[in-house]
């Protein structure tokens, strides 16, 4: 799927997801940014909380590609149906995401990504 249409904050913060680049993640972030990645779990607060754990990631993966299958955007929200994949040791590890990402003008305020924890461990450790 051709993320054109998608807004430029989150077309950005997927390429440099692409490319395994933390400053260019990170930019695209507003400095009191939110990230909820495992819900119940408490979001993140911040680029520095944010930072530590997308570059603890990207230094642990060796590819990141997060395919969107689907998105909707109304106003300053995206709803977006994903699958990220993972290469770890050579070996692809996708898992399946459902992601809101709320902007604040040409930035991401806040993500909240519903992901089931137990599979993502599952196939990450197989």
């Amino acid at each position: 799927m051709t993320y054109a249409s998608l807004p430029p904050a989150i077309v950005g913060f997927l390429a440099a997801l692409e490319r395994r680049d933390l400053d260019g993640v990170l930019d695209h972030f507003t400095a009191d940014a939110t990230y909820a990645y495992a819900m119940p779990l408490p979001a993140l607060e911040g680029r520095e909380a944010i930072g530590a754990m997308f570059g603890k990631l990207l230094v642990e993966a060796e590819a990141v590609r997060w395919d969107i299958v689907g998105y909707t955007v109304d106003g300053d929200r995206v709803w977006t149906e994903r699958v990220d994949r993972f290469t770890f040791a050579g070996r692809e590890v996708p898992i399946e995401v459902a992601g809101i990402f709320e902007l604040a003008g040409e930035k991401i305020r806040a993500v909240r990504d519903y992901v089931d924890m137990a599979t993502w461990r599952e196939r990450k450790d197989a």
